[in-house]
């Protein structure tokens, strides 16, 4: 290890002494105590659910919009120092957690940082956590603006649901390096797409974020969509640039390096104050979104947006359902996943979608948040226990399948 100076970062366990490892980027490692966990409090649009992983904090990406630089703990380290923080093994923690559970959802790695940032070279721990799902026959996902080696591939094929997202901001590889510090060439991106799709497994791509008057451009953006569905991909993720307000003034510092003035039409344009961020107008949104809406049924691929509201009577409202194209928002029907012994398999006549589900086959009452008076809500590693705990005093009727995938999966 190639070590480096010594930094001292206050925590809520108190004012902690590091040792900054300087290659493949500045990064400490600390021991983690982080547990699964499904999506976060507050508003909810994500169809399905998923248990959520993040080995590292901090990103080298170094996106300029990157909503997690807002984060607190050893995100501000990154954002203020440029430096990673790694936990330490913690493929092996989530082994433990895995082992503990008798029901699943598919994994999301991972929801704040890019899972195959420079340190990922050295520690492997997205590639770990990734086979610890799939030697369970456990589905799990990733999202990435970088290259991946053969072997997450590999992986990927030996589990039937799980599948990758890849992110593509602009066709323009000049203007992609003006925003983010490093990540995969815009050719490579489009590659992981083509490699994913020549393998079988589900590949999507995301449009997240559009950045006003940036990356905006109509041609630019059926660009993405038709290229990458000439690669494969089969649905694609789209959002508006949120801003916020707590990082409002670097971002918008950034922006106007690239145009001079943007700023100050950003101001303009960001009118809408949902829960700490300003979003863009909603007419201009709508635009924005109906016309990707329509690229894609051009393209033959699936459309939804990714935590985009509206504002009625004072309480955010989500956006999906006026332009979605699929069941899920990933453009994929996963069940959620039961123990069989030491390996787990889907339950019967599930197709994953929590969000307006009304008679839960899996056998979890918790998730069917589509019956009239049910809140959408999070859920934690301690609810995970608790259905396994449930389900293990009583017998859930499986009917394994052969493909095991309910009748509307596109894959």
């Amino acid at each position: 290890m190639t070590m480096g100076r010594k930094i001292r970062w206050r925590t809520g366990s108190g004012l902690m002494t590091h040792q900054v490892i300087e290659a493949p980027t500045p990064h400490i490692l600390i021991d983690s105590r982080k547990e699964l966990h499904g999506w976060w409090r507050g508003k909810r649009e994500c169809t399905a659910e998923r248990l959520l992983v993040n080995p590292y904090n901090g990103c080298a990406i170094d996106c300029f919009c990157c909503y997690a630089k807002a984060l607190p703990g050893y995100f501000q380290l990154f954002r203020q120092q440029k430096i990673v923080t790694v936990c330490r093994d913690f493929d092996q923690a989530v082994s433990r957690q895995l082992n503990g559970l008798s029901v699943v959802s598919c994994g999301y790695l991972s929801p704040v940082t890019d899972p195959f940032q420079p340190v990922e070279e050295r520690y492997r721990l997205s590639e770990k956590i990734i086979g610890e799902f799939v030697r369970r026959n456990i589905p799990i996902e990733f999202v990435t603006k970088s290259t991946f080696r053969p072997e997450v591939v590999k992986l990927l094929r030996r589990q039937k649901h799980s599948f990758g997202q890849v992110s593509i901001l602009t066709p323009h590889e000049s203007l992609r390096r003006r925003l983010m510090s490093c990540g995969a060439t815009t050719d490579e991106l489009f590659g992981n797409l083509k490699r994913l799709a020549e393998a079988g497994i589900h590949a999507v791509c995301r449009i997240d974020p559009i950045v006003p008057y940036v990356t905006d451009d109509e041609g630019d953006l059926s660009t993405i969509v038709r290229r990458a569905a000439d690669c494969g991909a089969k649905h694609i993720v789209a959002s508006v640039m949120d801003i916020p307000r707590r990082m409002a003034g670097e971002l918008l510092g950034h922006l106007d390096g690239l145009s001079n003035g943007l700023a100050s039409r950003l101001k303009k344009l960001y009118r809408e104050i949902i829960d700490g961020s300003r979003h863009a107008d909603l007419d201009y949104r709508r635009g924005v979104f109906s016309r990707l809406r329509e690229e894609c049924d051009r393209a033959g691929v699936t459309f939804a947006l990714c935590m985009e509201y509206r504002l009625q009577d004072g309480r955010p409202v989500g956006l999906n359902a006026e332009f979605i194209s699929s069941a899920n928002c990933e453009g994929i029907d996963i069940p959620v996943y039961v123990r069989a012994g030491e390996r787990f398999q889907p339950a019967a006549d599930c197709d994953g979608v929590c969000l307006t589900c009304q008679d839960p086959q899996c056998g979890v009452e918790d998730l069917a948040m589509g019956r009239p008076g049910v809140t959408k809500r999070d859920f934690t590693l301690t609810d995970y226990r608790r259905w396994s705990r449930a389900l293990a005093s009583r017998t859930l009727s499986l009917e394994p399948r052969e493909a095991g995938v309910p009748a509307r999966e596109r894959r």
